[in-house]
């Protein structure tokens, strides 16, 4: 059974904006109308949409929604709009790259349109932002197809976090590795990670892939080890945020720890992502922005108080795991192995054809 993360229904100028609100799942599915750039920048910030590709495409999408909630009757007016939402969206979360790379796309958009036809201009950020997401939708299909020769017939494959369609536009990237494979007919059996505090991965990702039909089983953080010294686990898939151009990588935190114990276990580390998420303009890791997320999603998680009152806490939303600890970078391009940066710079350079068939 499948399921769509966000859509676009109508025009420029009247359409409506909708996401499925994932602060809601696995009890309830409910589509929401994002009907201003508030409303956006709330589910950005809130993870009602969250995942680094599928933040993107919000952005894309809510900048479409700014650009048209002033004075549309000219196209300077429009123009001014956008930018001041994008300059705004821009502020709900630091560390996926896809927020930024989405909005400076749509403001290139914006300031690169020549005509003097508002209603052909509001068209044309929305073909622009359309655009965004159908390109994610081929580079996640691209991923899996690449990432699925990777893994073996009857291979345990645990994943941290949520990297599925909820995370993009449809297909995933660290799970579109194991839909390419299931798809293909090698039995996969997963290992979903619960990912705490917010528990993407027991509310998310076991979620959509019991939607889809793929084995999962759910497990504490700290069990991952013990799963991996039982032989359970051949090989460790995880999405990205953000990736410098040495390969270091942002990720749900938890995700450096996953892959120390990979290490540990001779276990093979894949990280699948677009080149969107590739930040090459960090040389390493260290400049990576990390968001740091509000205290209450630990002392009162889910609505239940679970620290004591006073005590500090530090919750800080990401880590960054070493490229040295990395197997290989799965992208649409292909798979970067070694990560390095002379790898990471051939490949992500180079062009995508969506047309692949790899």
């Amino acid at each position: 059974m499948h399921w769509t993360t966000l859509h676009w229904q109508g025009d420029a100028l009247t359409g409506q904006f909708q996401i499925l609100d994932q602060t809601l799942l696995p009890e309830q599915e409910r589509m929401i109308d994002l009907t201003n750039v508030d409303d956006v920048w709330v589910a950005i910030k809130a993870l009602k949409v969250r995942g680094a590709p599928a933040i993107g495409c919000a952005a894309a999408y809510g900048a479409v929604v700014g650009a048209r909630s002033g004075e549309v009757s000219s196209v300077s007016a429009i123009r001014e709009s956008l930018l001041q939402t994008a300059a705004y969206l821009a502020t709900s979360r630091p560390t996926a790259v896809n927020l930024f790379w989405a909005l400076d796309r749509m403001t290139r958009c914006a300031n690169g349109y020549i005509g003097s036809d508002p209603t052909d201009f509001l068209a044309c950020l929305l073909a622009e932002a359309h655009s965004i997401r159908n390109e994610d939708d081929a580079m996640c299909h691209a991923i899996g197809l690449h990432g699925a020769a990777l893994l073996g017939d009857r291979t345990g494959v645990l994943t941290h976090c949520n990297a599925g369609g909820l995370a993009t536009s449809d297909y995933g990237t660290a799970l579109a590795v194991i839909y390419a494979a299931h798809e293909s007919g090698k039995q996969i059996k997963v290992f979903a990670d619960e990912t705490r505090p917010l528990l993407q991965g027991a509310r998310l990702t076991a979620w959509e892939l019991s939607r889809r039909g793929v084995p999962v089983t759910v497990i504490c953080d700290n069990m991952a080890a013990v799963v991996m010294r039982e032989g359970k686990v051949q090989a460790v898939v995880v999405g990205a945020d953000r990736i410098a151009s040495n390969g270091d990588t942002a990720n749900k935190i938890g995700t450096y720890g996953v892959a120390l114990l990979a290490k540990a276990h001779g276990i093979p580390f894949y990280v699948a992502a677009p080149s969107s998420t590739f930040d090459m303009t960090l040389e390493d890791g260290s400049g990576i922005p990390i968001e740091e997320r509000s205290a209450d999603e630990i002392t009162h998680g889910f609505g239940r108080m679970t620290v004591p009152a006073g005590v500090s806490v530090y919750n800080p939303a990401f880590d960054v795991t070493p490229a040295e600890l990395i197997s290989g970078l799965i992208t649409e391009k292909g798979v970067i192995s070694p990560v390095n940066s002379m790898n990471v710079k051939a490949m992500i350079e180079g062009g995508f054809s969506t047309n692949q068939d790899s």
